[in-house]
């Protein structure tokens, strides 16, 4: 007759692999730290950092399971911004500072989810590079 089949559904409120993120337990305890938000036009990047700025974890909307516009969401920044908060928490993190840079979608919504997991943000500073002499103009039409 053959091999009986089983396919199994996983669970309903994983959205996009949040479970299989939060897995990896981490080891190191680090009671304040940096979180460095990258949000481009495409994706966004959280980066936690410790005190002399060595990256402990990082996490993206694209890592996630995000494809396409959907990972230059403000859902899919609270979605990285979750995941980092459990993580910051399973880490005993007491308080933050916080570093923004970039224009996109997923700023505010990142740094939200995380504070909501009850960490306590210290400082906000915003580094997105703005260029103050731009690219080369073009050279002058000849007719």
């Amino acid at each position: 007759m053959g091999k009986k089949r089983i396919i199994k559904k996983g669970g309903g409120s994983d959205v996009a692999g949040t479970s299989r993120a939060l897995n990896r337990i981490p080891k190191r305890k680090v009671p304040t730290g940096t979180l460095n938000i990258l949000a481009t036009f495409n994706n966004t990047v959280i980066t936690l950092c410790d005190e002399k700025g060595n990256a402990v974890m990082a996490a993206s909307s694209g890592a996630l399971g995000f494809k396409g516009s959907r990972k230059s969401t403000p859902f899919a920044a609270a979605k990285v911004g979750e995941i980092i908060g459990e993580k910051a928490q399973q880490m005993n993190m007491k308080d933050a500072h916080v570093v923004i840079r970039g224009v996109g979608a997923g700023r505010e919504s990142a740094l939200r989810a995380f504070a909501g997991k009850g960490i306590i943000i210290n400082t906000i500073v915003d580094k997105t590079p703005v260029p103050f002499n731009g690219v080369r103009a073009p050279k002058p039409r000849r007719v």
